[in-house]
């Protein structure tokens, strides 16, 4: 019986292929549009975790002032060195600490020239961030200590400047200040939010404040907390320090910050998450609008079809069989369009996700959840023709013309 529905069916849908076409566009377009939107987001959502990972995720950063969603700014005084050195001795747990100061320069070499970022600090910064170098070394302890203008180069100054040639040893030029290059580190490229990782000139932090800068401030901390350590008691253990330190009574609002890096890589995760959600669940509406364009094709062919609908059930053909008819044709319309929306879905998810360098990843219960959707969409929305044809008077549908 139901092979026999089947056929009936497909011949039924093939009698009337343009309009059969029109009637799963919108199932296509639903199914296709919410595994693009799913996989595309969790794509990007893959990309920025890795990237914060990359960070570290047992690190902290502390910076002046209170910033953050509902929170009003506190302005504040910068930190200090003695600030950096406090941490090192009094905050146990800490793999490295390393005070951070930018600012964007011009460097220049033989003609060549690029406006970067300059970064003033000290070696903990290349162990917190795990930047490695590809060629020469990092800071002595006596270039660290003097205040020497010694450079390491991130990849796109040194190709800027360089190209092919070896810059160890070199000297270039940041704001006319003179700076031997001791190193280059290894490329990072880009984070999600488009910065170029790579695109900065590193200097001892003391040689940045009497060279460049020309103050002592500390704008911001690094810390990495070791491997198995606490992160919740030692930013509770900063927090504690760092309001001692800055005379903050008790009640009186903190004037700087401590973020949890692994904090903010849930809060990101949660936040992408829910976005994903929401743009699947948008694109699910046109799933229902799919439907109720099978819907009303299907109350049409049983308007048209009433004469045929008439003979099968004069003949002796039963109710549930002329209703398996048209809820097969129902299904087999939503079906085909879920299939073609997979097959869509995946290649829009695929191109985009390629253009926007970001991973490609599939989720199977989505695009699964999503062609059984269509499949549903299909009896859901074929109920209604389909007891209407099985209803009809047999004598009635005989008059029809």
């Amino acid at each position: 019986m139901i092979v026999e529905a089947l056929r009936l069916a497909l011949r039924a849908l093939a009698r009337n292929p343009l309009r059969s076409f029109l009637t799963v566009l919108g199932i296509v377009i639903g199914v296709g549009a919410v595994i693009a939107m799913v996989t595309i987001g969790r794509g990007t959502q893959a990309r920025v975790t890795a990237d914060l990972a990359r960070l570290g995720t047992n690190v902290l950063f502390l910076l002046p002032g209170q910033v953050g969603p509902g929170r009003a700014t506190v302005a504040a005084r910068p930190f200090t060195d003695r600030d950096v050195q406090a941490i090192r001795e009094q905050v146990g747990g800490l793999e490295a600490v390393a005070p951070v100061a930018h600012l964007p320069a011009t460097a220049t070499f033989a003609g060549a020239s690029r406006i970067t970022t300059i970064t003033g600090t000290d070696n903990a910064l290349f162990a917190v961030q795990d930047w490695k170098l590809a060629s020469g070394r990092f800071f002595t302890e006596g270039e660290v200590r003097s205040g020497r203008t010694a450079c390491i180069l991130g990849a796109t100054v040194k190709d800027a400047l360089f190209g092919a040639e070896d810059p160890i040893e070199k000297t270039i030029r940041v704001k006319k200040v003179p700076c031997e290059v001791v190193g280059v580190l290894e490329s990072k490229g880009q984070s999600s939010f488009g910065t170029d990782l790579d695109d900065t000139v590193v200097m001892p932090l003391r040689a940045f404040q009497r060279r460049l800068s020309g103050n002592t401030e500390i704008p911001r901390i690094y810390v990495a907390a070791r491997e198995g350590a606490d992160t919740a008691r030692i930013q509770a253990e900063l927090e504690r320090l760092l309001r001692e330190r800055r005379g903050i009574r008790p009640g009186e609002e903190d004037d700087f910050s401590v973020r949890d890096m692994r904090e903010l890589v849930r809060t990101v995760e949660a936040t992408s998450g829910a976005l994903t959600a929401v743009l699947g669940f948008v694109a699910a509406v046109s799933l229902i609008v799919g439907g109720i364009g099978i819907m009303n094709i299907m109350l049409v062919s049983v308007t048209e079809r009433t004469r045929e609908i008439g003979i099968r059930l004069a003949i002796g053909a039963l109710e549930g069989q002329v209703m398996a008819q048209f809820l097969i044709e129902a299904v087999v319309l939503s079906g085909v369009g879920g299939a073609i929306g997979v097959i869509l879905g995946l290649a829009v998810a695929g191109a985009t996700t390629e253009a926007l360098a970001v991973p490609f990843r599939i989720d199977p219960e989505v695009v699964a959840g999503s062609f059984l959707f269509s499949a549903a969409i299909g009896v859901l929305f074929g109920w209604l023709p389909a007891r209407r044809a099985a209803r009809l008077d047999p004598i009635e549908a005989l008059r029809r013309e």
